[in-house]
């Protein structure tokens, strides 16, 4: 599987996970909450439901007793498919949400990624987020040197083209460091109230309560203007 279709088969599940969908309702969600498939079409997305069909991970059901479903046999269209999350979907799509490797740092992932984090667990947020941070601070090394060593031989328009590249990897590593720091005083904070309840329930004798708010908090407060797009093309 390439790396681009497994991008579409982690965002496929994921939306499905929400609620089961008809194909052109799912494509219009890839569309518009998940920018980075703008290019995708029917040709590329088709493909990828019948293998997660095919693998188990979802089922085909028709769709609901609209007027348009009653009006098929009289229109000859096919009444709509909806395609449904099985349990088995549910589990692979929870087994590619914990995956921190490399291909959850880069551009075309991370923005999809992204995208789930408040169905992600804080310490796999972490380590996505750290991962990402140190994939672009190790791009900047080198197009800092790039620029560097030919910068005599480049005329200024692409001189600034070059700028733009490094203004643009430079303002997500320090949106990056942002979200990494909020992330990190959530967790202390949620730390020290969870010691101070289990001390207050040990004083009056009360079981200690489990904490449920490790994933409650949600994406942070964003300081000094807009958030950049992990998925522009500029950043790459």
């Amino acid at each position: 599987m390439s790396r681009r279709s497994g991008v579409l088969e982690f965002a496929v599940l994921g939306l499905l996970r929400e609620s089961p969908m008809h194909g052109y309702e799912l494509r219009k969600r890839l569309n518009t909450s998940l920018g980075v498939f703008r290019a995708f079409s029917y040709g590329s997305l088709y493909p990828c439901l019948k293998t997660l069909v095919g693998n188990g991970w979802l089922i085909e059901e028709s769709g609901s007793a609209s007027q348009d479903a009653l009006a098929a046999p009289l229109s000859g269209r096919r009444a709509k498919i909806v395609y449904r999350l099985t349990a088995a979907g549910k589990e692979r799509f929870e087994e590619l949400l914990s995956h921190t490797g490399p291909d959850a740092w880069e551009d075309e992932h991370f923005g999809v990624r992204f995208a789930f984090f408040g169905q992600t667990s804080r310490d796999v947020r972490m380590r996505v987020l750290e991962g990402r941070r140190s994939r672009l601070e190790e791009r900047l090394d080198k197009m800092r040197a790039a620029m560097a060593r030919t910068r005599e031989r480049l005329d200024d328009y692409t001189l600034e083209l070059q700028r733009h590249g490094m203004e643009s990897v430079e303002r997500e590593v320090r949106w990056l460091n942002e979200l990494i720091e909020s992330e990190r005083a959530g967790r202390d904070r949620r730390d020290g109230t969870a010691g101070q309840d289990r001390t207050t329930e040990r004083d009056e004798g009360r079981p200690p309560q489990q904490d449920q708010s490790e994933d409650a908090d949600g994406p942070p407060r964003h300081r000094g203007g807009s958030r950049p797009d992990p998925s522009d093309d500029t950043a790459k």
